[in-house]
């Protein structure tokens, strides 16, 4: 009998048991989105288990990876490396995960290592190493089902949260809701069950809002967040605590929608039109989608949130994927504040003619100093920060544009940046564009040579409005100014941009504004982009919904025309109507979500190239492609919009998938993106 050859020194042995591994390699090349095999050394055996992160030998070089499980054999004819080391035994990524990140990948036309780079953080060794004392199981306050009631439908979500059933629904709060109290009682309801919960809402503010509702009712021990301020080490230690079952609610912001809860019963998001929702890297997915997925995989429930309602929530209604929860019209009515455009009836316009074209017409005057003799705090919103940014014709507001380029004008430079031969040419506007002054400028609509100021920003608002009121403090959220969580109750004037509204301190769910001053709303419609009327209604409620009811003397004025269809969905309060319109407007004309549609962007040549290579479906229709507007890029850039029915969606994606793939296996120097439903189309 033959003995056993002696193991020499350095001599590597694979595993008895599972010798090869399959490695998700971090390598983001469309045609190398594959697991590969690698032997597992014997003396790595113990710590080589599914979910953990490696280090691997790929062409040449030592690369990322993470392992997605062990084989008896492999399928490769050829010879297979070795690990070459465990990074750490913690498995960071679950069977639960490793499906989302594909099914992301898949959907967004991305890499699977694209997506768990958005998923998994960068180690942090040192509190991964922490002894951390066990957390005792939570005993959640049981819920108020009278809140609820409230809802068609409500009473029905948190039965079905209690007994850990994937229930779908789309809630539209009414005004004034405490919306983090009623949040935290499902989450209450999920833990109570034995079930964990997740919530992704759009920023800091609303993160520690939810998260102190959520610590109320719920052991804080079994409550973490998880942002991008916490800092490595705690957002870390956070996300440890949720993979490692001893979190049973998580609250943080887009990229939580990927937080390795245990056993999820309930997924939320909290205003899904924000922007922010939106992941800016590729293969930039919305977070409202990621939880889709999560749900449709688990069995967890999900419930789409906010005063507004998306296009896309409405499809999820429309479609019977989801139940909308929502108040009937006699609650609206009993808590909005009164809700009233400028210049909406004929007596108000006998009294002020210029209603219309005033920033501020009498009427906001009038509310506001009704307000503030109650000595309660007025809130004005404002849509963007700064002073002048832009010009237009002061007669039909049609924006004021170069002759030479159709650039648009702008307020020039201070004088005292300039030279004394300059300043006679600076008092004239200047094109953005190309630089070049307009002295004398006549609108190509009307004929008018008169200008107005598009948008005067938050700080010039808020110097005007203390000239006017003298007597009143006059406090400043967002826009390069700090942004305030909260204000004291007292008589203030409080102007904020759109998402940095402060709540009001000891009122109801933060709605102990008097008066609401809704400024410069055809500044917010005069935007290029598909979602702008969704927008603008989104940002209007966010800040209506802070303002006392109507029997209180609430009362909100918008400044902008009171025939637009978005205005009466204000005065209504009726965001589920207005997102029914716009989604059947949107399916009329071939726009998202009504269709699958994504852009892709590259130099002229190289998109020419990729939209002939590109085996789209039968159904695809390409728009364009037209020039991208950035200025400082060289050479240009070109988009082509590629559109197709939400039923051929996967073939779609797999075309670019494929397509991707052959450009980058034959090293194509000139990159292309692609983005699959942007959130922003112009």
């Amino acid at each position: 009998m033959t003995a056993a050859r002696t193991k020499r020194r350095g001599e590597r042995r694979e595993a008895a048991e599972l010798p090869v591994a399959q490695v998700a390699v971090d390598v983001p090349l469309a045609h190398l989105d594959r697991p590969f095999d690698y032997l597992v050394p014997d003396t790595m055996d113990a710590d080589v288990s599914p979910g953990v992160r490696v280090r691997v030998r790929f062409s040449g070089q030592l690369v990322d990876g993470v392992v997605l499980g062990r084989l008896a054999r492999s399928e490769h004819q050829g010879r297979l490396s070795w690990l070459e080391r465990v990074i750490s035994a913690e498995p960071v990524l679950s069977e639960e995960m490793v499906a989302l990140c594909r099914t992301v990948a898949d959907r967004y036309a991305g890499t699977f290592a694209d997506v768990v780079r958005l998923a998994v953080p960068p180690r942090h060794a040192r509190t991964e190493a922490e002894q951390v004392a066990p957390v005792a199981v939570p005993t959640p306050a049981p819920p108020n089902p009278d809140a609820w009631a409230r809802y068609g439908h409500g009473e029905a979500l948190l039965a079905a949260v209690a007994a850990g059933r994937g229930a779908h629904a789309v809630w539209q709060p009414t005004p004034g809701e405490d919306w983090p109290a009623r949040l935290a009682e499902l989450a209450a309801a999920s833990v109570a069950a034995g079930r964990a919960a997740l919530f992704v809402v759009p920023d800091q503010r609303d993160v520690a809002r939810l998260q102190a509702a959520c610590a109320e009712r719920i052991d804080p021990a079994a409550v973490v967040t998880l942002t991008a301020e916490l800092g490595p080490a705690r957002r870390y230690r956070s996300w440890l605590a949720a993979r490692r079952g001893q979190a049973r609610v998580v609250v943080g912001t887009r990229a939580a929608a990927f937080a390795p809860v245990t056993d999820a019963g309930l997924l939320v998001i909290w205003d899904d039109g924000e922007d922010v929702h939106a992941e800016p890297r590729a293969p930039y997915p919305h977070a409202r989608d990621v939880l889709v997925y999560r749900s449709h995989q688990t069995g967890a429930a999900l419930l789409v949130a906010g005063f507004a309602r998306t296009a896309e929530a409405q499809l999820l209604v429309e479609s019977g994927w989801a139940r909308e929860v929502r108040a009937d019209r006699a609650r609206v009515r009993a808590v909005a504040p009164r809700i009233a455009p400028v210049g909406d009836s004929e007596a108000e316009l006998s009294r002020d003619p210029l209603a219309h074209a005033a920033r501020l017409p009498k009427v906001a005057f009038d509310t506001a100093r009704a307000a503030l003799a109650r000595d309660e705090p007025v809130l004005i919103q404002v849509p963007r920060a700064g002073y002048v940014p832009g010009l237009a014709c002061g007669a039909c507001r049609e924006t004021a544009r170069c002759r030479r380029c159709a650039g648009p004008l702008g307020l020039p430079v201070s004088p005292r940046a300039m030279t004394p031969d300059d300043r006679e040419q600076a008092a004239s506007p200047t094109c953005r564009w190309c630089g070049v002054a307009e002295p004398a400028f006549r609108c190509s609509a009307c004929g008018s040579r008169r200008l107005r100021a598009t948008v005067v920003g938050a700080r010039r608002t808020a110097e005007e409005l203390g000239r006017a009121f003298p007597d009143t403090p006059v406090r400043g959220s967002g826009g390069g100014t700090e942004v305030l969580s909260t204000v004291p109750a007292g008589a203030a004037l409080v102007v904020a941009t759109p998402g940095a509204e402060p709540w009001v301190d000891g009122a109801a769910g933060g709605a102990g504004y008097g008066t609401a001053l809704l400024l410069d709303g055809w500044a917010l419609l005069s935007r290029p982009d598909l979602r702008v009327a969704e927008e603008t209604l989104r940002r209007w409620m966010a800040a209506a919904a802070l303002v006392r009811p109507a029997d209180a003397g609430g009362r909100v004025v918008v400044a902008a025309d009171a025939g637009l269809a978005l205005v009466q969905a204000l005065v209504r309060w009726d965001p589920a109507g207005h997102a029914a319109a716009e989604l059947a407007a949107r399916a009329e004309v071939g726009f998202p979500p009504a269709v699958r549609m994504a852009a892709v962007d590259a130099i002229p040549d190289a998109l020419a190239e990729f939209l002939e290579t590109v085996e789209l479906p039968a159904s695809a229709e390409v728009l364009g492609p037209v020039e991208l507007d950035e200025r400082a890029a060289d050479p240009p850039k070109e988009r082509a919009l590629i559109r197709v029915p939400q039923a051929d969606a996967r073939a779609l994606a797999a075309a670019l998938v494929a397509a991707q793939a052959a450009r980058t296996a034959r090293k194509a120097p000139d990159p292309v993106r692609v983005h699959v439903d942007p959130h922003e189309i112009g």
